[in-house]
């Protein structure tokens, strides 16, 4: 296996504000954008050369990766200039793919934190000469996702819409968004207009009798399209719940449970813990706790501050006293002492709260 597509044109909306200065697939996670984990997984199981397929912010990708040398990879970019989808997204970037027609090509989302076995799932697709293979996870409760039901031999017999009933509960199979394409499969989806994996592609390929085969295992798998899901992966990465080669290492080992990135201070008597990651250049104050957070570069945190389960934007600033509970505070804000916010509140790019303004939450 050497060539992959990587899928990275969402606009994030979920996560706003984060996302209105930055792709979601490059906002950090444990201290790298998160694109550093999906790269450095990809090469580690042998992908030698990645296409991105970019929609939104596409200049930030090409900034930040360049040709991909000094990550051990050659990187190619292609930019789709109207909605596609994911099968037209895929198609669209066809042109630039090096891959014999039946060859694999590894293709998997931008924002999915995965532990699957990138090697196995590739040497599976080869070895049942499959059209498409599918990383299919098993969730415990699938009514948020499609349905991928296999038969005993693991080949896909169907692609089913979210559950609207119990009944409609057919498996508890769900696509994890990583799949491996034969070359020739990609040439085939129709180019230049929008094309749905789930919708039209792979149940046209059941329909003509090709062989799609789901790879079904409950390693670790998360959407990071949430800030709670969001920072919930940076802190397993941080913890250990799951691995990453791109993970830069502590600068602060006896902080515990912990990464704190260069630059970084924290105050006499802080507590930060639960996976937390501390910005470069970042500031926590005396007697502050940062618990299973996400604290930007040159973010401040005061003295005495409470963060909790959120995210802090680059350049941001926390008043003294200010308690954070489940909440996004955009880029270059800044929320005075002695506020109150939870609840999934998200604070507004370079907005400002006043001093004691806010008591519990409130949207910006």
């Amino acid at each position: 296996m050497s060539e992959a597509i990587l899928l990275v044109g969402g606009k994030g909306t979920r996560l706003r504000p984060l996302t209105v200065n930055t792709p979601k697939p490059m906002l950090q996670v444990a201290g790298v954008p998160f694109l550093s984990h999906q790269l450095a997984r990809a090469k580690a199981a042998g992908v030698e050369r990645v296409v991105f397929a970019t929609a939104y912010r596409p200049e930030i990708f090409e900034q930040h990766f360049g040709d991909g040398s000094r990550f051990g990879l050659d990187l190619d970019y292609v930019t789709e200039t109207e909605p596609l989808d994911t099968g037209g997204a895929i198609r669209n970037v066809a042109d630039r793919l090096a891959s014999g027609p039946d060859e694999p090509v590894l293709v998997f989302n931008g924002d999915i934190l995965s532990g699957v076995d990138l090697g196995a799932l590739v040497a599976a697709h080869q070895e049942r000469d499959a059209a498409v293979t599918l990383h299919l996870s098993r969730v415990d409760d699938p009514r948020a996702f499609g349905l991928v039901p296999t038969d005993e031999d693991g080949w896909v017999t169907a692609f089913t819409e979210k559950p609207q009933r119990p009944e409609d509960i057919i498996t508890d199979q769900i696509n994890a968004g990583c799949y491996v394409f034969r070359r020739s499969v990609i040439d085939a989806i129709p180019a230049g207009r929008r094309v749905s994996v789930e919708r039209e592609t792979f149940p046209g390929l059941l329909a003509d009798g090709a062989k799609v085969l789901g790879v079904v295992e409950r390693s670790y798998w998360l959407d990071l399209g949430t800030p709670a899901a969001f920072v919930r992966g940076s802190a397993d990465l941080v913890l250990g719940v799951t691995h990453s080669p791109a993970i830069p290492a502590s600068i602060r080992p006896e902080l515990g449970e912990a990464l704190v990135l260069l630059g970084a201070r924290i105050a006499a008597g802080a507590k930060i813990g639960g996976g937390s990651t501390i910005g470069a250049a970042a500031l926590i104050g005396e007697d502050a706790r940062v618990y299973g957070s996400v604290i930007g570069e040159g973010a401040v945190v005061g003295d005495g501050a409470e963060v909790r389960d959120s995210i802090v934007g680059q350049g941001a600033w926390v008043g003294a006293g200010t308690v954070l509970d489940g909440v996004v505070i955009g880029d270059g804000a800044r929320v005075g002492a002695n506020n109150e916010l939870r609840c999934g509140a998200r604070v507004w790019c370079d907005a400002v709260i006043a001093d004691g303004a806010v008591r519990f939450s409130a949207d910006e």
